[in-house]
């Protein structure tokens, strides 16, 4: 059983649609380039502490970069930022740049329900957020099938099982990584009518073969963080690494300029990660 939403029918349903206007205009080969218009430049935090069950968690990252103009072509990296997490008992790890916009903490110590702080002094300006770290269950197990698709070819579907604890209320982000993926694919779901009962998830794309690795990284988070989570898929078609919607704000404030705020969300989170090789 279970409640999600998955982003990946849109997606075919779209490329049928590009399709057919591919041939309605084949004859047509010029490239028009439109003029879009440059929105402002925001700082993009992306903060996620994420520890993976069987690890320590010590090691943690944080990427900064810029927002760029669509036909850019690259994200400009911020440099010389000064980042720090803070955890409610008073202890301080921080993340030192180890390449341009990439910080590092070595040190970092999860705690289960913690709340933690987010403190980023960056080109001037002084971000925070606060946010709790989320507890996740394990994947009990993953089964491998054949279904029909969308498009009446048959496909291979994986789907993985996890108890869902009955004392609590939980939201669970999970992503699909694999070498037939060129981005990750995400699912959201939650335990509205589950709570409690055993949670089945189902995943199929009709690029995966046998020999493939899919790597499943079930996430434990808060509902903040899925209810943001949820306007980015839904804005993005599935794929939070393109364009990302400006108006969709996350937990981050500018503490200097509150009009001048980040895009992107401090969250952190407990998961399970299991690569299950397709047979």
């Amino acid at each position: 059983m279970n409640k999600l939403k998955k982003y990946t029918v849109i997606n075919r349903a779209l490329a049928l649609i590009s399709l057919l206007f591919v041939f309605s205009f084949a004859s047509c080969e010029d490239v028009v380039n439109l003029d879009l218009e440059t929105g402002e430049t925001k700082l993009v935090i992306d903060a996620e502490i994420i520890w993976k069950k069987g690890t320590d968690g010590k090691e943690q990252t944080i990427k900064i970069s810029k927002t760029a103009p669509y036909y850019s072509g690259s994200t400009p990296k911020v440099s010389g930022a000064q980042v720090r997490v803070e955890n409610s008992n008073g202890d301080v790890f921080t993340f030192n740049e180890t390449e341009t916009g990439v910080y590092k903490c070595t040190d970092f110590v999860p705690v289960i329900d913690m709340d933690y702080t987010l403190f980023v002094e960056a080109e001037g300006q002084s971000f925070t957020a606060v946010e709790k770290l989320t507890s996740v269950t394990p994947i009990n197990k993953v089964e491998q099938k054949i279904v029909p698709d969308f498009g009446g070819d048959d496909v291979i579907e994986l789907t993985f099982y996890y108890n869902d604890p009955a004392d609590q209320v939980n939201f669970y982000i999970t992503d699909y990584q694999s070498e037939f993926l060129i981005y990750p694919e995400y699912e959201i779901t939650n335990d509205e009518f589950y709570n409690g009962n055993e949670i089945s998830t189902r995943y199929s794309n009709e690029d995966m073969k046998p020999g493939n690795t899919v790597t499943i990284t079930h996430r434990g988070v808060s509902k903040n963080f899925f209810n943001y989570w949820k306007l980015i898929l839904e804005a993005s078609n599935s794929n939070p690494f393109s364009v990302p919607p400006g108006n969709i704000r996350g937990n981050i404030v500018n503490t200097t300029d509150a009009t001048n705020f980040a895009l992107g969300y401090f969250r952190l989170c407990e998961a399970d990660q299991v690569p299950y090789l397709v047979q």
